[in-house]
């Protein structure tokens, strides 16, 4: 099969002709038809995710596309299947699994990380019966692949872990893929939003997709300027305060802009993991400060249905879509383009 690969972190990215993955006993063979360009493929590129990613790799965990093969102890699922997954493959069996929490799986595998990813044309998978979702019929390709990672991890984000109800006020900062998802679904849930991000064509977006305030954050801006314009735009603060980019700036504007007993919830990585957090403000306004790590698949049908209904289009998000051998450029100037990019082998 043609696959993007990397012999060294932050080094080229190739598009070379390697041995196709073949199904383990409880695993499945995907034949991609599409899958996203993410923030995360480049943390994991860049060496971000060092300790579980082996050289030479091959990036890529938003994906659909059609069942090639399923391993003999499959029962749920056959060839021909149209599918997508959670960028988290939980095993079905550790603690946290039989909670119903696979998103933070014990024994997690992920493909674009723990093993070769989906910026190729095939992509093996590990426990299909536990981790593969079907694709509703009218659903493209390509709209799909938008959603293992950022649509579905903004959906949990915003929904169950933030909690956003109607009337609230919720800011979202960096308007990325994640971040344009975490404005739709919030503005579909009742709530007012207020999106940050420091490109014009990004917030652009964010109105697009239901943004009732945007507001354009200068490179020399400080988290307390940042959060000071969110406190008046939102009469006291937001309720929920989102970081979909994650960095030390956007974590602390998100912590301070939010009012008294709000909720942040951290969704983008921080490079290095010791971020530091106004944690005065935290105890002096009793915030929540939460962690959203994606979403299981049997979370998937609620997300589904408003999707069908037309309440959220995560395909308005998609503005552009690239061949394998773009994906490359495309990884390394991650964030140029706003919107969502999908790669179709």
């Amino acid at each position: 099969m043609r696959a993007v690969l990397f012999d060294q972190f932050g080094g080229p990215l190739d598009v070379r002709e390697v041995p196709a993955p073949t199904a383990s006993p409880r695993g499945a063979v995907i034949r991609v038809e599409a899958t996203g360009l993410c923030r995360s493929d480049w943390h994991g590129w860049q060496g971000h995710d060092a300790d579980i990613t082996r050289l030479p790799h091959v990036p890529g965990h938003e994906l659909a596309g059609v069942l090639e093969a399923v391993g003999p102890e499959v029962r749920g699922w056959r060839p021909g299947d149209r599918v997508t997954i959670p960028f988290v493959a939980a095993c079905g069996s550790c603690t946290a699994c039989a909670a119903g929490d696979q998103q933070v799986c014990e024994r997690q595998t992920q493909p674009g990380f723990t093993h070769w990813g989906s910026f190729a044309e095939y992509v093996a998978v590990e426990n299909a019966d536990v981790n593969l979702v079907a694709l509703p019929p009218g659903m493209s390709f390509t709209t799909a692949a938008s959603l293992g990672c950022r649509f579905a991890t903004a959906f949990r984000a915003v929904v169950q872990v933030g909690g956003a109800r109607p009337g609230e006020w919720v800011a979202v900062h960096g308007c990325g893929g994640v971040g344009l998802s975490a404005v739709m679904i919030a503005a579909a849930a009742g709530a007012r939003v207020v999106a940050v991000d420091v490109s014009a064509e990004a917030l652009r977006l964010a109105g697009e997709a239901g943004a009732a305030h945007v507001i354009g954050a200068a490179p020399g801006d400080t988290p307390a300027g940042v959060a000071a314009r969110i406190v008046e735009l939102t009469g006291g603060g937001a309720h929920v305060s989102i970081d979909a980019l994650g960095s030390a700036p956007t974590c602390a504007a998100s912590v301070l802009g939010l009012r008294r007993r709000g909720r942040h919830v951290q969704v983008g990585l921080l490079p290095g993991g010791r971020t530091p957090v106004p944690m005065d403000r935290v105890i002096a306004y009793e915030l929540r400060v939460l962690g959203s790590h994606g979403m299981a698949a049997h979370a998937y049908p609620p997300m589904l249905e408003l999707i069908g209904s037309g309440a959220l289009r995560p395909d308005r998000l998609v503005t552009r879509t690239i061949g394998l051998e773009e994906a490359g450029g495309a990884l390394a100037a991650i964030g140029s383009v706003p919107g969502v990019t999908v790669i179709v082998p």
